[in-house]
Parts: structure tokens; C-alpha cells; sequence
């Protein structure tokens, strides 16, 4: 499993943001039954005016935002609740690319203030919650909100993190 991050905001280099993305994307992928080793992320660990500027040019929100993700294929059901098809592996000899996710500083850090929740901890759960957008589900339909924040609980519990949406 290969995580390539890109710092673009320096603080995250203060977080062990390498270490954390590593060990939620290994149990976001082996949750779903993915061999982690076979697949690829990059990961781009910004600011809240960069995320702004993505959001912007791809989502049409001018606003800042905690995580995006961009998907190297569309894998969503169709089915409001279905889990998505998984991503096939290619032995090539290289990893497979899952996509893109991006992750701001300042909105993770005040969102974990806010929660009272450890900036680590946040940040683990938005990578989790990125990585699974990457694997095609999503929150915009009711039942796959529910099918998504049910796996996001199960695998920060295999971490050792609260409930996120517990309140």
C-alpha cells in the first residue's frame, strides 16, 4: 500500500500525517476485503485557501471544505444503500491508483476543536471517510449516508476511535 503525500501546508508534517494516513488506509481497504498492499493513493495535505481553490474550480464551492476526494473511476451503485463494485486489480507489477484526496489544516483543526476530538484522531476519520468516497460511496442519498458512516464507525473502532457521529 502506498500512500504518496504531497505538503503543501507544513503543519501537517507536525501531525505524523504520514503514519496516520497509512494506517487508515490499510483498514478502510482490508475492511471492504482489499488487499491495501495492491493499491495507491495521493494524498494532498493543504490549507484552507487551496481546498477553497479545488472546491472551487470542481464542486463550484468557493468555500473551504475538510477532505475531497477525486476517484480514478466512478464506482457508485446505482442503488441508494447498495455498497459500490470493488476496484478490480491489474497485476501489473505496479499498484493500482485509487485516486486523489485532498485535506485541509485549518478546517480539520477547527472542526476537531469544535468536537473536542484529537487533531489526529479527525484526521484519521476524514481519511477514512476520503478513502471511502474514493471506493464509491457516498452521503448524498439517505441510505448510503447510512451505509457510509456505518462502515466509517465500524473501521475507526478497529482503530481505536470514537464513534464520530455519536454525539
Amino acid at each position: 500500500m502506498c500512500v504518496d503525500i504531497v505538503f503543501e501546508d507544513n503543519r501537517w508534517l507536525t501531525l505524523g500525517l504520514q503514519q496516520l494516513a497509512g494506517r487508515a488506509t490499510k483498514e478502510t481497504l482490508e475492511h471492504v476485503g482489499l488487499d491495501a498492499d495492491t493499491f495507491e493513493i495521493t494524498l494532498l495535505a493543504c490549507d484552507d485557501f487551496r481546498i477553497a481553490e479545488l472546491n472551487g474550480a470542481f464542486r463550484d464551492k468557493s468555500a473551504p471544505t475538510n477532505v475531497l476526494s477525486w476517484p480514478s473511476e466512478e464506482r457508485a451503485s446505482k442503488k441508494d444503500g447498495e455498497a459500490p463494485a470493488l476496484p478490480e486489480t491489474v497485476d501489473t507489477g505496479e499498484q493500482n491508483e485509487l485516486g486523489d484526496i485532498a485535506i485541509s489544516w485549518g478546517t480539520c483543526q477547527r472542526e476537531a476543536v469544535d468536537s473536542q476530538k484529537s487533531m489526529a484522531d479527525h484526521t484519521v476519520h476524514l481519511t477514512v471517510h476520503g478513502i471511502l468516497h474514493l471506493l464509491g460511496y457516498d452521503h448524498s442519498r439517505d441510505k448510503d449516508a447510512t451505509l457510509m458512516e456505518q462502515l466509517e464507525t465500524e473501521i475507526l473502532g478497529k482503530l481505536g476511535i470514537a464513534d464520530p457521529y455519536c454525539v
